[in-house]
């Protein structure tokens, strides 16, 4: 996956797919900032507080370089699309999604107890003016299927295996995807200030081997009661470097 500069937005990403990048890193000058919304908006209101908020801080809709999603449930694997050709519109209208390249990041899971209605935005990073600031990224969130083409249920690892060993492998497979999208952009878990793992089955057997025994929790783990985004993923993960955080 090669890494291409957005120069507008102040930072650059990793090439993926049409719906979302690998991850981003902030280019020199630069640093990424995290916003979390104090309740999450439903995604066109979302996106209207994301404008609001860039302009309230003198920035570029280009600065929106990653967000975080919430859905009411697992889509089927052309439903994600559906939804995605849907999302992707505000980006375009910013002038960050041209010609189905997208340098934004994301995650997109579903809360199992209290789920919103409509798919909604519940945070999301930018950049800001930060000379001499120390690295900053965030890598997309990814579930445990290998590759991009392809119907899911014929990438994921141990479809349908929710026994320990199973989520083992699950969990082995997308700490390693953390891995590959972080190299790229020059970090790596030393650099990782929060990870963030989705799940509503026993990830307890895999914690010491696969996460915290592996360094992909430096700074402890987040664990969000939720479901990966598509029907048949069991586990997800996205992690950060981010220094500034806040609520709104």
């Amino acid at each position: 996956m090669p890494v291409q500069t957005f120069a507008p937005g102040g930072y650059r990403f990793l090439t993926h797919a049409f719906q979302y990048s690998g991850g981003v890193a902030a280019e020199p000058g630069f640093a990424i900032e995290r916003a979390t919304l104090a309740k999450p908006l439903p995604l066109q209101a979302g996106f209207d507080a994301v404008e609001a908020y860039l302009k309230g801080l003198g920035r570029p809709f280009q600065a929106f370089c990653a967000c975080e999603l919430r859905s009411p449930a697992q889509f089927t694997d052309q439903g994600f699309i559906d939804f995605n050709r849907v999302y992707v519109r505000r980006l375009e209208k910013w002038g960050i999604f041209k010609d189905d390249v997208n340098p934004v990041a994301r995650s997109n899971v579903c809360p199992e107890v209290a789920p919103p209605r409509e798919p909604s935005l519940y945070a999301f990073c930018y950049t800001v003016p930060a000379s001499g600031a120390k690295g900053s990224f965030v890598a997309a969130g990814s579930g445990e299927a290998r590759g991009s083409g392809g119907p899911y249920s014929e990438r994921i690892v141990r479809f349908g295996d929710q026994s320990p060993q199973g989520m083992r492998e699950k969990t082995r497979l997308v700490v390693d995807v953390m891995g590959e999208r972080m190299e790229p952009l020059g970090f790596g878990w030393a650099d990782v200030t929060a990870t963030q793992i989705y799940t509503v089955f026993d990830i307890y057997p895999a914690m010491a081997g696969e996460i915290v025994g592996r360094g992909a929790s430096p700074a402890g783990v987040t664990w969000h009661y939720c479901r990966p985004p598509v029907q048949g993923l069991d586990f997800e993960m996205d992690v950060r470097g981010v220094a500034t955080e806040r609520v709104i």
